[in-house]
């Protein structure tokens, strides 16, 4: 295992091994609290060009599932088709694994998938740094290469063009009502939540113009980056709303859209939601969800037009969860009710959107 060094752009510098690929990579340092789930993490497109701290000490423990695909072309066990994570940084890699459904170690994945890995950082630390300054962008740099500086950014960058499909892909054909779903950089459980509910799913790349074609509901996936990287499909929004009252739902990245397209405008949180713990309010009620999230943007709740309100409320910060309109059946959410790995208190937004297509 290979001595290596990620050095935030500050100049803190934390000293670890090298477990997966070995080679420099740079990125958007981010941590995650959530206790399981590095495989769906990992796969999640919204981690692209994010270098992924787990604060959960043990990670590997229990290996990684095999890469199935089911019938219908999505995988069984993961959030995509491959790692979109740039980086892994954990506290204690577990080399020795042990799960019914392990196929093999963490450490062979990432080494298959070309994804650096770092273990002995001391992520408590590191998540402390974060949190005091901000995510910033780091540097894994190999010890015996000290010359090889890589170098990445973040910022002003369309990670959402990156990872969305490219063409129209159609699944449960015929099954009933057509969705329309928004591939931002959608996961796989998303899909898998909309045609278990019996609908037909056509999922179009994030700047196709789907007004032009027939179909009841219109859904938002999630997706990586600064949203403000995504005019086109705020423009295409837009004419969806000003033409139809089709239903809209969105997740996370989704949120953020819709919110845009209704006027309002969105911020860079200090150091983002990445958890599964995460509280949150359903206004005007007493209700409150443990939730699962991942993203480093939030809505301006302030600058929403006077046709919107807010849905959820972040019971930590006050940031927000969801809107929906006034009079039209557009809701989303910020948090992901689809939730794998993670808590599935939410997935009634699944519910209520199938039951406005009627």
């Amino acid at each position: 295992m290979k001595n290596v060094t990620l050095v935030l752009e500050d100049g803190t510098r934390f000293c670890g091994k090298s477990f997966g690929y070995d080679t420099p990579i740079a990125g958007e340092v981010v941590f995650n609290t959530a206790m399981t789930g590095y495989p769906e993490s990992l796969t999640d497109p919204s981690y692209a060009g994010q270098l992924m701290a787990m604060t959960y000490p043990l990670v590997g423990n229990y290996g990684v599932p095999p890469f199935s695909i089911e019938q219908d072309g999505i995988p069984t066990f993961m959030e995509g088709e491959k790692i979109y994570a740039s980086a892994l940084i954990v506290s204690d890699y577990s080399a020795c694994y042990s799960h019914w459904n392990a196929q093999k170690s963490l450490a062979s994945w990432l080494k298959r998938e070309h994804v650096p890995g770092i273990t002995g950082v001391d992520t408590r630390e590191l998540t402390k740094v974060l949190r005091e300054h901000g995510v910033m962008m780091g540097q894994i740099i190999f010890d015996d290469e000290p010359d090889n500086i890589p170098t990445a950014h973040y910022e002003g960058v369309n990670f959402v063009d990156q990872v969305s499909c490219k063409e129209v892909m159609t699944y449960h054909t015929g099954a009933g009502k057509k969705v329309v779903l928004v591939d931002c950089g959608v996961k796989a459980n998303i899909i898998r939540c909309l045609i278990n509910r019996g609908v037909e799913v056509i999922r179009v790349p994030w700047n196709y113009d789907y007004t032009t074609i027939d179909f009841d509901g219109l859904f938002l996936g999630n997706g990586p980056g600064n949203p403000d990287m995504c005019e086109e499909a705020v423009t295409i929004l837009r004419k969806q709303l000003d033409s139809s009252r089709k239903p809209i739902c969105g997740i996370c990245m989704g949120n953020q859209l819709l919110a845009k397209a209704g006027g309002a405008s969105i911020y860079k949180l200090k150091y983002g939601h990445r958890s599964h713990n995460q509280p949150v309010r359903m206004v005007g009620t007493d209700n409150c969800y443990i939730t699962s999230q991942n993203h480093g943007y939030a809505v301006d709740a302030t600058t929403l037009g006077q046709d919107w309100e807010e849905l959820f409320v972040n019971m930590n910060d006050g940031s927000n969860e969801g809107i929906r309109h006034k009079t039209n059946p557009w809701f989303t959410s910020q948090f992901h009710p689809e939730a794998c790995s993670g808590p599935v208190d939410t997935e009634f937004m699944f519910d209520k959107f199938i039951e406005s297509l009627k």
